[in-house]
């Protein structure tokens, strides 16, 4: 995913959220709508988050020092995670008390022209920024499915706009759904089954950041089409003939560590080595743009080694 691509994405849900929370909380003050309260809320907790993915990406530009040689391209993911705790405790869990409280102490919604129009806006706009996100998805989503794509993507910003977006308009829906029924039985107590609904929702939806996020912070290899690019890329058929065993690590979306013990001739000079691993550095940037920072290590390729380690097919020569 490009950065671009996330960060319009993100600018487009910010902007979305923050003339939606404003009209939420003139419709709670008007109809004294709990759900209106709890959206409310909502609305300013996923402002609050696209404002953490912002400061994220600015943050992992800066250059690599002695102190973090391999940059900050993290930041991104730490940021992430952030706003999935955001999402939990200020959305998820604010409305699920808020919730319970108009159970306990239901009082029918007064003014109910007020927050159904600003249901319908809301839906609107964040249909809009929803939309926004979805095309700058397709862009880097190739065939993958929704769900293997927010598996998958390496950059958190475009899967944590759709997961919010979408639980967004999941929860505008139980929204009006609170009101509507609240309004036709005449009974408040609709209308605080509704906000309940909608902390259950951002909890789960929270609760998904948080583990794909953690997943990214802990270190993530790429994914099996870039390793077989990148191994394929490293056989040059004569000094380079094999790949004895190779790791890789994200160190950021678009930063990608690549180790490997590749098998040379034994007869080869050191010169000879040295411009094959020169060459497949070149073919490896090639084959794999996001392949940043790379160490390649000559090593003789042994059949006996090959044959002698814990997984032949895999790790070949592996010692």
């Amino acid at each position: 995913m490009s950065a671009s691509g996330g960060t319009r994405a993100i600018i487009a849900a910010l902007s979305a959220n923050l003339a939606i929370a404003a009209a939420k909380f003139v419709a709670f003050a008007f109809s004294g709508s709990s759900s209106m309260l709890a959206e409310g809320v909502h609305s300013i907790a996923d402002s609050g988050n696209q404002a953490l993915l912002l400061v994220g990406g600015k943050k992992a530009k800066r250059a690599a020092n002695e102190e973090h040689p391999f940059g900050y391209g993290r930041e991104r993911y730490v940021y992430a995670f952030l706003v999935s705790i955001v999402l939990f405790s200020v959305g998820g869990m604010f409305a699920l008390y808020e919730g319970y409280e108009k159970v306990r102490h239901p009082h029918a919604v007064e003014h109910w022209y007020w927050p159904v129009g600003v249901l319908v806006f809301a839906i609107i706009a964040e249909g809009s920024s929803f939309r926004t996100a979805v095309k700058e998805s397709n862009h880097t989503r190739g065939t993958l499915s929704w769900i293997e794509f927010i598996r998958r993507a390496k950059a958190p910003e475009l899967p944590v706009v759709l997961l919010e977006d979408f639980g967004a308009l999941i929860g505008l829906a139980l929204a009006l759904a609170g009101v509507g029924v609240a309004l036709a039985t005449g009974d408040g107590i609709w209308d605080g089954i509704g906000t309940l609904c909608i902390g259950t929702l951002l909890i789960v939806i929270a609760l998904v950041l948080a583990a794909e996020t953690k997943s990214l912070l802990i270190g993530e290899g790429a994914n099996p089409e870039s390793a077989a690019r990148i191994r394929s890329a490293i056989l040059d058929s004569d000094t380079v003939t094999g790949v004895i065993h190779m790791r890789t690590l994200h160190l950021g979306p678009e930063e990608l560590l690549v180790a490997a013990k590749i098998a040379v001739r034994h007869d080869d000079t050191a010169g000879e080595v040295a411009r094959a691993i020169d060459a497949a550095e070149e073919r490896i940037r090639a084959a794999e743009p996001f392949a940043r920072v790379i160490y390649l290590e000559p090593d003789i390729y042994s059949d006996t080694a090959a044959s002698a380690g814990p997984d032949p097919a895999q790790t070949p020569g592996g010692r």
